[in-house]
């Protein structure tokens, strides 16, 4: 992001919510961990006093905040074979291959999709993500394929991310399940929080603890022991349709979180092991920043969805 500078005041005290939450849904192309630097720093001050991070936003307070201009990345440039859907001044789509990481959350690691991009747009990305993650709007897991967009300025950037916030953005996956999807289509409307023992998981929560999550689903074949489906999100929470999934008794084939025991009683019944969750984004539409014009870019399954879904077809047993 281009250094900027801003001054308002609280209009409503805002006694259940923290400061550094609320300024993220305030400015959602800025990472929440950002913000939190910044007013630890003290780029982020009210009434002119530096504050904690969980501050509680009251009526009448000066919030002043200052985006300092963006560093100089110290990501390395590395040449990664890309599957270009599409590409212009403005942004980049690609066809992310499985295994592929979209950043390291450490920094040190050079052979991933940000390192890529590097190579590939000679260094021309977004900044507003950080110096870590220049260009990255959105993510993928690692082991999930499929259709991620990339903005290569900072306007193009701040207008991906709020389409992606007002939920504009149209989001297609396939997966395959470890069983019976019920029905040949619904909905699961479940609230995801994070899981209170292990940090790194997700869960589906009760009681208004989580945030809402929902995604639709249709049954587009039924296989060995599994099934093939098309899913919707309408929300983009952490490992959604893996979570949704597996709250609906269908985790993914090859999920090594999720599906540990459904995946071993599949093998067992079909002699099929994948090696990563079955789970491809297929297609995404957005609207161009430029143009405002309506874009639906499309990925083709990669090689070892097909195996899979060619090895648990009932002809196959």
């Amino acid at each position: 992001m281009s250094e900027h500078r801003e001054t308002f005041v609280i209009e409503e005290t805002l006694l259940n919510e923290r400061l550094d939450v609320w300024l993220s849904s305030k400015y959602p192309e800025v990472s929440r961990g950002t913000i939190v630097r910044l007013i630890k720093d003290g780029e982020i001050r009210v009434n002119d006093q530096q504050v904690k991070p969980n501050h509680r936003p009251r009526v009448g307070e000066s919030v002043s905040v200052h985006f300092p201009p963006p560093k100089t990345p110290n990501v390395k440039a590395v040449e990664i074979p890309l599957e270009i859907l599409y590409e212009d001044g403005d942004l980049l789509v690609i066809n992310k291959q499985p295994g592929l990481v979209v950043h390291a959350a450490s920094g040190e690691e050079e052979d991933t999709l940000v390192n890529a991009l590097l190579h590939h747009c000679d260094g021309q990305l977004s900044g507003i993500a950080g110096v870590a993650r220049p260009g990255i709007v959105h993510r993928l897991d690692k082991d999930t394929s499929g259709c991620i967009v990339s903005a290569k300025n900072d306007p193009t950037h701040l207008e991906l991310s709020r389409q992606f916030h007002d939920r504009e953005v149209e989001k297609f996956y396939y997966a395959i399940t470890c069983g019976a999807v019920p029905n040949a289509g619904g909905e699961i409307d479940a609230e995801i929080m994070r899981h209170p023992n292990h940090r790194q998981v997700m869960t589906v929560a009760s009681g208004g603890d989580g945030k809402p999550a929902r995604t639709s689903y249709r049954v587009l074949r039924r296989l060995r022991g599994a099934t093939w489906v098309e899913a919707q999100i309408h929300t983009g929470r952490t490992h959604q349709i893996r979570v949704h999934f597996k709250h609906l008794g269908c985790p993914l084939v090859g999920d090594p979180i999720y599906a540990r025991r459904p995946n071993k009683a599949l093998i067992e019944e079909t002699g099929f092991s994948a090696k990563r969750q079955m789970l491809h984004s297929a297609s995404l539409t957005i609207r161009h920043p430029g143009n405002g014009e309506l874009m639906t870019f499309k990925a083709p399954l990669p090689d070892d969805f097909r195996e899979a879904l060619a090895k648990l077809d009932k002809d196959a047993a």
